[in-house]
């Protein structure tokens, strides 16, 4: 997940922008890398063992590692059994909904409660340890309850995002033949109802594999028809089992926890793999290290559980660490009675008094159309950071949200296949400078790098742009393999940079003197026009500096005579531009005389185009092969998650023009 810009809201942070990196940060580092086997030991203290680990680190067959070899732990005992004792009655998931207007709130205690009766309907339908059970719901208390039941009793648990068209939903059924399959009669996005039923039941007939069972809850919205013998509603099986007491399964530290399917995907689904007792330790040392979480405060991810970060940051990481967790259903700028309010984010921070923050660049922009009185009008004096990630920060939004909260904004880079930050500020550990356009240094457990892409060399020199690689071994918490697919997982990810066994992240990246790393795009977002490589996140960022640009993209177009073009989106903050053409044209040219004297001639987009707003995904990522597929008249290919079909629409109709 390309991330960007960090930038704090204190003087003592901006004056210390051009500081180097911390010692006390670099020697905590160091030591992870030097001593891996150490260094993890002691952040393994973090967690409950059912039985200690009998080796830490096993790296024998490069490039696969096995975290805490011998060691039986669960990561639903961790993130609530053990906290029952001293805070059964504290608040542990936080559920608000603006789609319904409802907001619920289940302590540790009614957690474990609804888990353990989740986990006895999985059971009755028999599941077992490794079985598979796929997740296709929207962001509802049920699943949550669905990802820990299947943690408790050693399930693995593949989440499918709410609402995925069928055709791809099928191919993920095929790829992790799960015995269960656990969905919901319906989601709604901004007050429109999807129904989620009719979707999985024509995946189950495209499928090859058909699941035993499907257990559905029943939100209200849209009828449902039962498949008998297949079909059951969560609630009658919840009143028929026998008991509701599960006990948790002790799992091998090696198990594994849940497959993933990353985002832009092609052809054959790719499940990212992920363990379980590695993934427990990563989390919990970077709820401490990274995150600053403490036990009994309230931490709050606006992400969906489709994506890692909600497997990581809405899930897993703030119950591990103790915190209550705020699930959110709705848009960022919907009230809870469905009328528009932009301030309503700032309105459970101030309620629910939320202590950290987790969100992303796309969601900040849309803010920033808003009132900028909105970011005053509740007490957000609880808050001590926002974390951002998924999409690169531009500077313009970056101070926009700093002074308007008057808390540091931490950027963080890392990927489905990491499980966390990859590069980011490691805050718990030493408070550190940020830089503007860099998500900061390489965490602890991470030894990265910039290569050549064509020779596999280190390049050393500050500034020097290459491809952003991490040396093995991986640390904890990192994907094990793809599933079912080792060989996928060693020829994709570390055999893509010559001469090099290194595991590549397909982004383009630079570091500065001080060690703050830089990410520039996708290796795959390069445009080459006439020979000229360009990146296209550094187009973008020159464009956003415009004060009149909210937001833009820009796409590598292909073109007979340069090979490719950049042509650009763009989202105007004076909407005249939409609709008076001499506006739009005297912007353009604004906006193109800009990239000409910051980047030169060779970088000015072939036209710039203004648009209402940018077609994205539901979790607020910008689907740019999506819009370059239709700039070049191509089918733009399965967009079941994006937000805004009129979005795409609208970029055709200025096409034709």
């Amino acid at each position: 997940m390309p991330a960007a810009a960090v930038c704090a809201g204190t003087k003592t942070q901006r004056q210390s922008e051009t500081a180097n990196m911390s010692e006390s940060y670099r020697a905590f580092h160091q030591r992870s890398i030097e001593s891996p086997e150490a260094f993890w030991s002691e952040q393994a203290a973090m967690i409950d063992w059912q039985t200690a680990p009998t080796r830490i680190m096993d790296a024998d067959t490069p490039p696969f590692v096995r975290w805490f070899v011998g060691g039986k732990t669960n990561l639903c005992h961790n993130a609530i059994d053990r906290h029952l004792a001293d805070r059964a009655d504290q608040p542990a998931l936080i559920h608000v909904s603006t789609e319904t207007g409802t907001e619920r709130t289940f302590t540790f205690r009614q957690l474990h409660e609804e888990v353990q009766r989740t986990a006895a309907c999985l059971l009755e339908l028999g599941v077992t340890k490794g079985d598979r059970v796929l997740i296709y719901m929207p962001m509802i208390p049920e699943a949550a309850f669905a990802m820990l039941a299947c943690a408790r009793i050693g399930a693995i648990h593949c989440v499918v995002f709410g609402g995925f068209a069928s055709g791809a939903l099928a191919s993920r059924i095929d790829d992790a033949t799960p015995k269960v399959i656990v969905s919901s009669d319906a989601g709604s996005r901004g007050g429109k109802v999807t129904a989620y039923k009719p979707l999985l039941d024509e995946a189950i007939r495209l499928s090859t594999h058909k699941p035993d069972a499907v257990l559905l809850a029943d939100r209200g919205l849209a009828p449902m028809a039962l498949v008998p013998g297949r079909d059951h509603l969560a609630a009658d099986m919840a009143a028929r089992v026998k008991s509701t007491e599960v006990a948790c399964t002790w799992l091998d530290a090696t198990d594994v926890s849940y497959t993933i399917y990353t985002s832009g995907t092609t052809g054959r689904p790719k499940g990212v793999q992920r363990d379980v007792g590695g993934y427990a330790v990563a989390l919990a040392a970077s709820m401490r290290h990274i995150f600053d979480g403490r036990a009994g405060d309230t931490y709050f991810s606006t992400s969906d559980i489709g994506w890692v970060v909600g497997h990581s940051y809405i899930i897993y990481g703030p119950l591990l660490a103790g915190m209550a967790t705020l699930m959110y259903e709705g848009l960022p700028t919907q009230g809870m009675d469905g009328q528009p309010d932009g301030a309503i984010w700032w309105r459970l921070v101030e309620k629910y008094k939320v202590t950290v923050m987790f969100s992303a660049p796309t969601a900040v922009r849309v803010l920033k159309k808003q009132d900028p009185a909105l970011l005053k009008k509740h007490d957000l004096s609880s808050l001590r950071a926002l974390f951002l990630a998924g999409e690169p920060l531009d500077e313009p939004t970056a101070r926009w949200i700093s002074d308007g909260l008057g808390v540091p904004i931490i950027d963080n880079y890392w990927q489905t296949e990491s499980g966390w930050p990859i590069i980011t500020l490691a805050n718990g550990v030493e408070h550190m400078a940020t830089k503007f356009g860099s998500p900061g240094v390489p965490m602890y457990g991470y030894k990265v790098k910039v290569v050549h892409e064509a020779t596999g060399e280190e390049l050393t020199a500050p500034g020097e742009k290459g491809v952003v690689v991490i040396e093995g071994p991986t640390p904890p918490g990192f994907m094990q393999t793809v599933w079912n697919d080792d060989a996928r997982f060693v020829n994709t990810y570390w055999k893509s940079i010559p001469g090099r066994m290194a595991y590549s992240t397909f982004d383009w990246g630079i570091r500065d003197a001080d060690g703050y790393f830089y990410i520039l795009g996708r290796t795959d977002d390069v445009i080459n026009v006439a020979g000229h490589r360009l990146g296209t996140r550094e187009i973008e960022e020159c464009i956003s500096g415009h004060a009149q640009v909210a937001e833009v993209a820009v796409v590598g177009v292909a073109d007979a005579l340069k090979g490719q073009v950049a042509m650009a989106f763009a989202v105007p903050k004076d909407a005249g531009a939409l609709t008076d053409a001499g506006r739009a044209r005297s912007l353009e040219g604004e906006v193109m005389k800009r990239v000409n004297d910051e980047l030169g001639a060779v970088a000015r987009p072939s036209r710039v185009m203004f648009v209402a707003a940018l077609p994205k995904t539901r979790s607020g990522k910008l689907l740019r092969r999506a819009i370059q597929a239709v700039c070049e008249r191509r089918d733009p290919g399965d967009l079941s998650t994006m937000d805004d079909p009129a979005s795409l629409e609208s970029i055709r109709r200025q096409l034709d023009l």
